[in-house]
């Protein structure tokens, strides 16, 4: 018998995982009244941790990254021209914040030897089943963009277009993109 988050051939499907660990974050009530950035941080910081984790797959620095967004939020509150538009700003703080601890983990590696072993956190692993940390283990062979589209896409509910404006590329390549992520990680996923 094949389970939701099985294909018919038995490979696990990776929008299913991704978009059930969106749903299991849950979404945050709307404040009643004008919106805070402690609205914001009480509502949001922990989903944009898990975004961030799915990013960099280390628990400390993702939640440095979301802290890193929100310091720079909280220095530019005042030039908000909408309230509203300032989860968005989060979210594209926390992808290029990503993106710049990858950089630096890249060119790390390429001075120093790499570890035998890139080890999950007992903590994120106790996070996920059997089933979520193998897709979470086959993101992390995608490359970094095609990484990003499908975390952004599946876990992030973001549209073409909100990720293409958080990542700052073209909604078609946004499309291609994850065309392609898809078909990689179904092969990889094919191959355990």
């Amino acid at each position: 018998m094949v389970g939701p988050e099985q294909n018919s051939s038995g490979v696990v499907r990776v929008q299913d995982t991704l978009t059930n660990l969106r749903i299991q974050d849950g979404a945050a009530p709307a404040p009643a009244g004008p919106l805070t950035l402690e609205d914001l941080y009480r509502q949001h910081r922990m989903r944009l941790v898990r975004l961030a984790l799915l990013l960099v797959d280390e628990p400390a620095t993702a939640e440095d990254v979301v802290q890193e967004a929100f310091t720079g939020l909280h220095r530019n509150w005042g030039n908000l021209r909408d309230a509203q538009a300032a989860l968005g700003y989060l979210r594209t703080a926390v992808v290029n914040g990503s993106r710049s601890v990858l950089r630096r983990r890249k060119t790390a590696r390429d001075y120093t030897p790499p570890h035998a072993v890139n080890a999950r956190s007992a903590e994120s692993l106790a996070m996920l089943t059997a089933e979520h940390q193998a897709v979470v283990a086959a993101l992390q062979q995608l490359p970094p963009r095609q990484r990003e589209v499908l975390v952004l896409r599946y876990y992030g509910d973001m549209s073409e277009a909100e990720i293409a404006e958080a990542t700052g590329i073209s909604k078609g390549t946004v499309k291609s993109t994850a065309s392609r992520a898809l078909d990689a990680l179904q092969k990889i996923m094919a191959a355990r």
